[in-house]
């Protein structure tokens, strides 16, 4: 079991989001549950992989070529995957994660989880996804979400598939009643 994990490529003004990337590695890592992720040694992603690994997890990178050449990449991974393009990374990720949650990151990471929200709801995965909601950084998105609901461009099973949780334990733990078939494993 694998969770792709969505992360700023710079660790943020406030510690709290270093403290949660670092807390749900060790979390993830406890339960035996793996790392998927973009494949950097800096930033939030940095954080999330070195603490994984630390902890005995499986952390497997997923990063374009381009990418590695500007040696940003993770040297000290259990995988690296190197592919040609953000598509593809995008795409492998996906299909090598069972979950997939966002810690707090810009515009790549944003973008990333609401390509795999916009997937959920064309039907191409079933894969529980959602926030750590660290500090309400992501108050902002849950609010336009709720506005779109409001004004008719989301339907509410599609609003309620993405979860916002304060912190990575809540947010597992909320992963874990995704659906019944699913509880074992997330627990």
């Amino acid at each position: 079991m694998r969770i792709c994990v969505y992360a700023g490529s710079n660790p943020g003004a406030d510690p709290a989001y270093a403290e949660a990337a670092a807390d749900l590695a060790r979390l993830l890592a406890q339960r035996g549950i793996g790392v998927v992720y973009g494949g950097a040694h800096r930033g939030l992603m940095g954080i999330l992989a070195d603490a994984a690994l630390e902890a005995g997890g499986e952390v497997i990178g997923v990063m374009p070529q381009a990418l590695v050449d500007r040696e940003i990449a993770h040297t000290g991974l259990t995988e690296l995957h190197v592919v040609a393009s953000m598509h593809e990374r995008k795409a492998l990720m996906a299909e090598l994660a069972d979950g997939f949650v966002a810690l707090p990151g810009g515009a790549g990471t944003l973008e990333e989880l609401i390509e795999i929200y916009t997937w959920s709801q064309l039907g191409l995965h079933d894969k529980p996804m959602g926030v750590v909601n660290v500090n309400g950084y992501y108050d902002g998105l849950a609010a336009l979400l709720d506005h779109a609901l409001h004004e008719g461009f989301l339907r509410e099973e599609h609003r309620a598939a993405m979860h916002a949780e304060p912190t990575p334990e809540a947010l597992l733990e909320r992963f874990a009643g995704w659906k019944p078939s699913a509880l074992g494993k997330w627990l």
